[in-house]
């Protein structure tokens, strides 16, 4: 499998890279262990300076790392910035939260006396070695927050990044290591998919964590649950965006643009599924139509392009034979919807109504700037339409009916349920879905402690 540095806007190989030999990850792999055994004793305060470290020379290097980026995988440099940014926020939160998070816990002293105990507690202590396999849509958001709730654990981490982001991967491995973290506590191993299986068997390994498609999803939970490792598993997603009669559609259209095409439209959370009521159906459609026609694609360079090319070629002919397959049965294309003859992997912003059941598209996750609209002759159908997905990661509901709002969070099977604006992942919050999007959290204390063994200390009387 093929390492390399791609260029999306125009399909330019700049680097390539040997994948790692056996004696080289063999040498990873003893240095996660040693390492393990050694950073696991280290005190939160010591975690936290080394992390705040990591912080600050994220932020220095921040034009550096978006240009990196947008070379691998094509998401416009201010976006890419964002991105530096949010992981930077991140690692401070985790740096200055991880010790609570974390903190022994006393169950109840009538329950502590009633198990015949002198005293009792909950502690949070790490699992060791943790294998991240991640994607290339959020380079660094996506390996950031496994990694920094991670490391705050006292666990190590090892990094499997997608083989189109190499450099990326690279350059946060070099991101710990200047910081000051102990060698073997973040390392980067640049190998292709099929390597995987096997490092995952080994029983230095304690747990994985991916990001991902709902195929390598399947294959790694199937080798871990075979080995009896915890994982974590966000995969796919193909978030509905509801919108009611008692929403504000100037703003519902506004956001709803921006919910579909960030990062090109190449997010697990983009909202991908407007559901809309038949009161406000044409005013909406008419308002986010000419929000995605006014967008401007272009060179993902330059500080004005919105939407970038897609991170791939083959990324393009998936969402294109979706799009195709939507208008032979019968789908109404509203804009966009043609390839545009230029150098690139690039794809127009794309509307498609009259969406069928039938159709790929409908269940399907569209990786890339294509929207599918729906009509919704009330509640009922509008969480009917929502819910009808093998998918469940977020949600976005616009009503100012709090009655709604209620059915809403109650009924609609999703990680989250955002009302009156777009899913947006924060260090503070849960992340993560049901159904075929995954299980397990991240982010927030639930993420912190998915790799943590919860220990039951108990002392008799």
């Amino acid at each position: 499998m093929s390492i390399a540095t791609v260029n999306p806007a125009n399909g330019e190989t700049l680097k390539t890279y040997e994948a790692m030999g056996e004696e080289e990850l063999e040498r990873r792999l003893q240095l996660a262990q040693a390492t393990f055994r050694t950073y696991r004793t280290t005190a939160f305060a010591e975690r936290a300076r080394l992390m705040n470290q990591a912080a600050d020379l994220l932020d220095e290097d921040q034009g550096e790392v978006a240009r990196v980026m947008t070379t691998e995988m094509g998401k416009p440099v201010k976006q890419a910035r964002a991105e530096a940014a949010k992981c930077a926020k991140a690692m401070r939160w985790y740096a200055e939260h991880a010790e609570e998070l974390l903190a022994d816990e006393e169950p109840a002293a009538d329950d502590v006396k009633d198990s015949g105990a002198s005293r009792a507690l909950v502690r949070y202590r790490p699992l060791g070695p943790v294998l991240a396999v991640m994607p290339w849509n959020f380079p660094l958001w996506q390996v950031v927050r496994f990694a920094a709730p991670a490391l705050m654990a006292g666990n190590v981490g090892l990094l499997k990044h997608a083989s189109n982001v190499p450099q990326t991967a690279l350059y946060l491995e070099d991101l710990f290591h200047r910081a000051g973290f102990p060698e073997g506590c973040f390392q980067t191993l640049l190998i292709g998919s099929g390597a995987v299986d096997d490092i995952l068997r080994d029983e230095r390994v304690k747990a994985a964590t991916l990001t991902g498609s709902e195929p390598a999803g399947r294959a790694v939970a199937s080798t871990a649950g075979e080995m009896i490792k915890k994982t974590v598993l966000e995969l796919g997603g193909s978030d509905p965006f509801v919108v009611m009669p008692s929403a504000d559609l100037d703003r519902a259209a506004e956001v709803a643009v921006t919910a579909r095409v960030q990062n090109t439209g190449q997010s697990c959370i983009a909202a991908k599924r407007f559901i809309v009521h038949t009161d406000v159906y044409d005013a909406f459609a008419e308002r986010f139509v000419a929000g995605m026609k006014a967008l401007k694609v272009g060179d993902p360079m330059r500080e004005d392009t919105e939407v970038g090319p897609l991170s791939s070629e083959r990324g393009r002919a998936d969402l294109e034979e979706l799009v195709e397959d939507a208008k032979r049965s019968g789908a109404s294309v509203l804009c966009g919807g043609e390839r545009p003859d230029r150098p690139g992997w690039y794809y127009p912003p794309t509307v498609l109504a009259g969406i069928t059941r039938e159709m790929r598209v409908h269940r399907e996750e569209a990786f890339g700037p294509v929207a599918t609209l729906y009509r919704a002759a009330d509640l009922d159908e509008a969480v009917l339409i929502a819910n009808d997905s093998p998918f469940g990661l977020s949600s976005n509901v616009w009503t100012r009916d709090e009655s709604e709002v209620d059915r809403f969070v109650r009924d609609l099977e999703a990680g989250g349920v955002y009302i009156n604006g777009m899913t947006a992942s924060h260090p503070a919050f849960p992340f993560g879905g049901v159904k075929r999007s995954g299980y397990g959290r991240e982010l927030s204390g639930h993420g912190i402690r998915e790799f943590c063994n919860i220990t039951t200390v108990w002392h008799g009387a």
